[in-house]
């Protein structure tokens, strides 16, 4: 029950913090690019249109929701008999810190990586990008593997509670 309800925190807590995070992406639209962009950008969708941190924060947003999906059917499975905390503690743990971690990365490591490649966003200059999307992709993974263990061990639970009944 308490690694549910943990979850279920965090999780609201990371939503918050994604939608927090929107009025950056709002700010990035309103001031404009920072670097000009070429052609070569305007072709190439995958830069989400302009604006560095959408991958960042709708991590952040998603990851919350599923936590707190995950801490929620954990406590229902909890309560109706089936407990087992152990398991989620290092679950949670994976989670928050891909959370922080893709969000740490993409958003304020995206300066850092500007520092290092300038307009590296904006123009074709592949080993800056490709080195950011891969840290960003890396606290993914970690995300998920939390995510992952933790619907294993909700997963048993519910079993459990569907053949105690």
């Amino acid at each position: 029950m308490q690694i549910g309800a943990r979850f279920a925190t965090w999780g609201l807590g990371l939503f918050i913090f994604g939608v927090f995070l929107t009025f950056g992406i709002v700010a990035h639209y309103c001031v404009g690019a920072r670097w000009p962009t070429g052609e070569l950008f305007m072709q190439n969708i995958t830069l989400w249109w302009a604006c560095p941190w959408t991958l960042s924060v709708a991590a952040v947003q998603a990851g919350g929701l599923g936590m707190v999906a995950l801490g929620l059917t954990s406590m229902v499975a909890s309560r109706a008999g089936s407990a087992d905390d152990a398991k989620g503690s290092g679950a949670l743990w994976l989670c928050v810190i891909g959370l922080l971690g893709v969000f740490a990365v993409g958003y304020p490591g995206y300066f850092v990586f500007d520092a290092i490649w300038p307009g590296y966003y904006y123009s074709p200059v592949a080993i800056g990008k490709n080195a950011w999307l891969l840290g960003q992709a890396l606290f993914i993974a970690i995300f998920f593997t939390g995510a992952v263990v933790m619907f294993a061990a909700v997963s048993r639970a519910l079993k459990t509670v569907g053949e105690a009944a």
